[in-house]
């Protein structure tokens, strides 16, 4: 049996890492190894083919096969994540699998061309020596900070219409280290999520307060600064919280941490999302998951809209009581206020130094002050949305 028939028979083969079958590069390399010496036209096809693949990417089969492999999704580190038993047989399958996917990731543009009956110029890729077994399993080892699929390759995500988890390919960059102000709010809400992280007690938190205040910004920037060390955020609006308990039964036995994000939180007063919400936060008959906390941010302490409409309403004590035991049920709430002066030219001074804008003094305080009064009150959001300026006009 030739190189190439090995590795074609291989690939059909293949049972853990079965759906790299339909990876682009691998798709058209089992087809240049299922296809005769004798057929020229369909070699070259095939091989051009699976080199145009890996052009999209780069043109290191090692580091793409690398990558392919840690990250896919499958049986053997869905029960590594969850600790569930894994039979020897398994552990055979996936040794027989990782060495044959290991000679692939170094097979050569020689090699492959060596099986082809043409002397014309082929395109040429690159390859370096690999243990893909030892990569493997140093992978699964700190599953819980990498993990695998969807959540290996991206930190961020959106829900879709029928309650699919998708990523963020360009998710927002902010980090905490140029956030400016309410150190003791962010505080809390790191603290909580550092319990998370090392497998403690974690509360869902709500962050309520004034607009514009850096309630989302915090969430995001708490996702992207511990996005190494296991944590994704997952954000979906009010609409969606029908999905909760589809994505709570999708997490349950992932060994990443995750985030549920509901940004700008507000319910009216006959919102069937109410409902809900109120259920998964406590009451529900599910238990409470340990890798998965629910943040919210709204600009209501109590979440609903309320109405002078209630005078038909014989219980309407209970009614109130209704609408604050929502927010109630947050473990943790953490108020954002409007900064008073001196903290808003703070920020504002702060994040000129950061964009390097040459304005400097008594000169950007009075047109943080005045920018303040026609944004109707002083704000972080006002305060960047000044800097945005200035930096447009000195462009």
């Amino acid at each position: 049996m030739t190189p190439k028939q090995e590795i074609g028979y291989g690939l059909d083969a293949l049972v853990i890492f079965r759906s790299l079958q339909q990876d682009p590069v691998i798709r058209a390399l089992m087809q240049f190894c299922h296809t005769d010496n004798e057929n020229t036209p369909a070699q070259i096809r095939f091989y051009s083919a699976m080199v145009a693949a890996l052009y999209e990417h780069a043109d290191d089969l090692t580091s793409y096969l690398e990558q392919i492999v840690l990250e896919h999704e499958n049986i053997y580190v869905r029960r590594a994540g969850a600790k569930e038993d894994i039979s020897p047989n398994m552990k055979a399958c996936l040794h027989t699998e990782l060495k044959l996917l290991n000679r692939i990731a170094m097979f050569s543009p020689a090699q492959m061309q060596a099986e082809m009956l043409t002397e014309i110029p082929l395109p040429a890729w690159q390859t370096h020596k690999t243990d893909l077994e030892s990569l493997y399993a140093e992978r699964v080892a700190q599953i819980d900070r990498h993990g695998y699929g969807i959540y290996a390759r991206h930190h961020m995500f959106t829900v879709g219409t029928s309650g699919d988890i998708l990523p963020v390919q360009y998710p927002d960059p902010i980090s905490l280290e140029k956030m400016v102000g309410y150190e003791r709010e962010r505080g809390i809400v790191i603290a909580n999520t550092q319990a998370l992280l090392n497998g403690k007690y974690a509360s869902n938190v709500l962050l309520a307060g004034d607009a514009g205040t850096g309630k989302s910004a915090t969430v995001k920037a708490i996702a992207n600064a511990f996005q190494e060390q296991g944590l994704r955020l997952i954000e979906l609006s009010k609409d969606q919280l029908c999905f909760i308990p589809q994505i709570m039964d999708h997490l349950c036995k992932n060994p990443l941490k995750f985030i549920i994000f509901i940004d700008d939180l507000t319910f009216s007063e006959d919102d069937p999302n109410f409902g809900t919400l109120k259920a998964t936060l406590e009451g529900s008959i599910a238990a409470r998951m340990k890798n998965t906390v629910i943040y919210a941010t709204s600009n209501r302490r109590h979440l609903v809209k309320e109405t002078f409409d209630d005078g038909s309403d014989k219980h309407a004590n209970d009614t109130v009581q209704e609408r604050i035991s929502l927010s109630e049920r947050f473990g943790i709430t953490v108020t954002y206020t409007r900064p008073k002066k001196d903290l808003y030219l703070e920020i504002v001074h702060a994040l000129a130094q950061q964009a390097d804008l040459g304005i400097k003094g008594a000169e950007l305080d009075a047109l943080a002050e005045q920018f303040a009064l026609q944004k109707c009150g002083r704000s972080p959001r006002a305060a960047r949305q000044l800097i945005d300026q200035l930096m447009t006009k000195q462009s």
